[in-house]
């Protein structure tokens, strides 16, 4: 074996010094149909080189914890990837003959293997050995069309195909265990923030995938949150949403609600920071962003403590003039967003802790992300002639600081 290897390497060798500018297109992509095919062939010749080393004991022989341990730092890989690859050789190991020869020539590949050594499983535990084995032709067949993801949604209904009369059962059996599992776990943390892990059943998942998918996209050239950020401000922007809309369940007597506590000094001089009813602290710029709308009541204290207001609704852009701000702007105002109204607060242009009135004329619409986004930097939010938002860039985005209008909502 170790002669053929030596060969090999060394065959691949003189093609990755060869020309390839010098082929044809048609020879390049026979030679990459050719490599992929070749690559899949060591992976199965890896596979079956760790399954007997892993049976042989060789790892803890030479002094390590595990297999994956030992391949961890012979082949330099991460220890999850080491323990992938020491799973899937022994789920190799006992798949049936087809796979292993389909992965031997070069058919389908590491990730697809996993995923009909999964799904065949399943089959068997469901509908049994013979119905297993038809699984296992249709899965290698459906593996020389289609991707591993692709792959494994097309398996989670293989028994429609190999065992329609179990299938409705198998479904039923899903579901129940998709109930049993259900749960999310919400853990505080130190500075106040929380961490969020959980499994969902496939209707929530639904909703919630629903709800959040059309608010994760980028607002535009401006918006360099990463994915998971954006899916962040999704789950939140949808909070807000839900307190807006005024039909969750009363708690300890009051509407859902956020109450914030400071100081009116503090907050007039942006100085203050807050304190939210649940006891984290909150900074003076996320106080006055609280402040704007959105519902959240601030329950503001003189120098004594005593309560000076809380909710002032004046405060608030509800009602008739909410409508009046959602038919100017008819969403997010910011150049270049595209969220609707339902999910924009209604900022204050001059902030209402500096005496700014709430009026048509000191109100602009700004989605979640905007509306940190302009509290935090150097943008200038003003009504253009037309009575209209303009949005003037900072001087180191834009050293002409021509205003920009959102083009997205504008009527034709």
């Amino acid at each position: 074996m170790i002669d053929a290897l030596v060969q090999a390497e060394a065959a691949v060798a003189a093609c990755f010094e060869a020309a390839s500018w010098a082929a044809s297109e048609h020879d390049l992509v026979a030679a990459l149909d050719a490599t992929h095919r070749l690559e899949q062939r060591l992976a199965a010749v890896k596979l079956s080189l760790v399954r007997e080393l892993d049976g042989r004991g060789t790892a803890t022989a030479q002094g390590a914890s595990s297999t994956a341990v030992w391949l961890r730092d012979r082949l330099r890989l991460g220890v999850g990837a080491a323990r992938r690859l020491v799973e899937l050789a022994a789920a190799l190991d006992t798949a049936p003959g087809a796979v292993r020869d389909a992965l031997a020539g070069g058919a389908v590949d590491v990730e697809q293997v996993r995923v009909i050594a999964d799904t065949v499983q399943t089959v068997h535990s469901a509908a049994g050995a013979e119905t297993a084995d038809k699984a296992v032709g249709v899965l290698v067949d459906w593996a020389a069309r289609f991707d591993a993801s692709l792959l494994r949604r097309l398996g989670t209904r293989i028994l429609d195909h190999v065992a329609p009369e179990a299938a409705e059962a198998a479904l039923r059996a899903q579901e129940s265990r998709a109930a049993r599992d259900r749960h999310v776990t919400v853990s505080e943390q130190p500075d106040g923030r929380l961490r969020l892990a959980g499994i969902l059943d496939t209707e929530a998942a639904a909703l919630l995938r629903a709800a959040i998918d059309p608010l994760t996209a980028p607002t535009g050239p401006d918006d360099t949150r990463t994915p998971g950020q954006r899916r962040h401000d999704a789950v939140a922007d949808v909070c807000r949403l839900a307190l807006r809309a005024g039909d969750l369940p009363a708690n300890g007597g009051d509407v859902a609600q956020v109450v914030v506590t400071t100081s009116y000094d503090g907050l007039t001089r942006q100085l203050g920071t807050g304190a939210l009813d649940v006891g984290p602290h909150l900074t003076p710029d996320a106080v006055r962003r609280l402040a704007c709308d959105a519902g959240i009541l601030p329950a503001v204290l003189g120098s004594a403590g005593q309560v000076l207001d809380v909710g002032r609704q004046r405060r608030l852009v509800t009602g008739p003039l909410r409508r009046a701000l959602v038919l100017r702007d008819r969403g997010c105002a910011f150049p270049g967003c595209d969220r609707p109204p339902r999910w924009c607060d209604a900022h204050h242009i001059r902030h209402w802790a500096d005496g700014g009135p709430t009026c048509l004329a000191n109100s602009v619409l700004l989605c979640g992300h905007h509306h940190r986004h302009v509290h935090h930097g150097d943008w200038v939010v003003r009504l253009g002639g037309d009575g209209h938002p303009q949005f003037v860039p900072p001087a180191w985005l834009d050293p002409e600081q021509v205003p920009r209008r959102n083009e997205y909502h504008r009527r034709i």
